[in-house]
């Protein structure tokens, strides 16, 4: 489950900073798939916020109760690898890989074993 409780965040700083959100508070359900563009806000940036991608200048962020704003950079990344999975359109692609072993990325990096891997997408 993520869950962003009374979360605020802001693009620059002094003037002409942007407040993108102040005050938000949301859970999207373990196993909920989430689509920025479909979602309206406050939704809208969970999977920046959720992954680790982006940080809150306000609010704890709590993934499976886990509190990201504490995990530092090897922590965030062993719960994107692990925990939460992102699918990019535009980005992050190998483009010599085809969609499914792009998928499967993550699965390489934490060794995982054939079979375990081929059962994740069966």
């Amino acid at each position: 489950m993520l869950r962003v409780e009374n979360g605020h965040r802001s693009y620059g700083t002094g003037a002409v900073a942007v407040h993108a959100r102040r005050g938000v508070s949301f859970e999207i359900p373990r196993g909920k798939l989430v689509a920025p563009r479909a979602v309206r806000a406050p939704a809208r940036h969970a999977p920046q916020l959720g992954g680790g991608l982006d940080s809150p200048d306000e609010g704890p962020i709590t993934v499976d109760g886990i509190e990201l704003q504490g995990l530092g950079e090897n922590g965030l990344l062993e719960l994107r690898r692990d925990g939460i999975g992102f699918i990019f359109q535009s980005f992050g692609l190998i483009p010599i890989l085809s969609a499914a072993e792009n998928v499967g990325v993550p699965l390489r990096l934490r060794r995982a074993d054939r079979a375990s891997m081929r059962s994740e997408y069966s």
